[in-house]
């Protein structure tokens, strides 16, 4: 691999890193950068307990195209999972620092996950999709399950993918309800005007989290 593609293969890793240089004050200067369109699943083991999250983003056509500029390919605009291998580790890599962006409480318990397992990158329609699993660091039953995904320095757009099933349950063993919210315009318009300069700054900037997507699921 030449070191022209290698670097073409960190940069999203570079991008990610720009997010902490781009918070600055004032709620109009603040916005994203890349946009994901996600579409995810809560997967079950045999015995009931959940096992992780599994994830599939779409990442926007303009950063799909930067990112595959320097590829080999044997079919020019054409990428097999063989040959996007390296930019998906580096991808699922950059994102450990910022915690794959998905947070999860399971009964109220702040449930942290582990290294990523079954990532790989998929090239369709000019944009890449990576697919991965995020494995809770131990398994456990639950009755309810909270989990939102965002970008605290709002660097990266994130929402559900729009039509049916955005998020599923995956080998449920019983009925359970999801509820989906995805972020208000208005209400998160309203809530950036309240917020002061202090809550734009570096060691302040969890405001990404006013653009969460958050989903409940709730069992018998």
């Amino acid at each position: 691999m030449t070191h022209r593609s290698t670097a073409r293969l960190r940069g999203f890793a570079v991008l990610l890193a720009l997010a902490v240089c781009l918070i600055v004050p004032g709620a109009a200067r603040a916005h994203p950068h890349v946009w994901v369109v996600m579409k995810s699943e809560l997967v079950y083991a045999p015995d009931g307990t959940i096992t992780g999250i599994r994830h599939a983003w779409t990442f926007d056509d303009m950063f799909s195209t930067y990112a595959v500029q320097g590829l080999e390919s044997k079919q020019k605009g054409v990428f097999t999972r063989e040959e996007l291998k390296d930019l998906a580790e580096v991808n699922v890599t950059s994102l450990k620092e910022y915690d794959f962006f998905t947070y999860a409480k399971l009964d109220g318990k702040t449930s942290p996950f582990t290294d990523p397992t079954d990532y790989w990158l998929e090239y369709k329609n000019e944009m890449l999709t990576l697919h991965f699993t995020l494995p809770l660091k131990a398994p456990v039953k639950a009755k309810g399950i909270d989990l939102e995904v965002y970008d605290p320095a709002y660097f990266v757009d994130f929402s559900f993918a729009d039509g049916a099933d955005p998020f599923v349950l995956k080998n449920s063993p019983g009925t359970c309800k999801v509820a989906i919210k995805k972020p208000n315009d208005s209400e998160t318009e309203a809530k950036l005007k309240r917020l002061g300069e202090a809550d734009f700054t570096q060691e302040n900037a969890k405001f990404g989290q006013l653009f969460a997507n958050t989903v409940s699921v709730r069992c018998p």
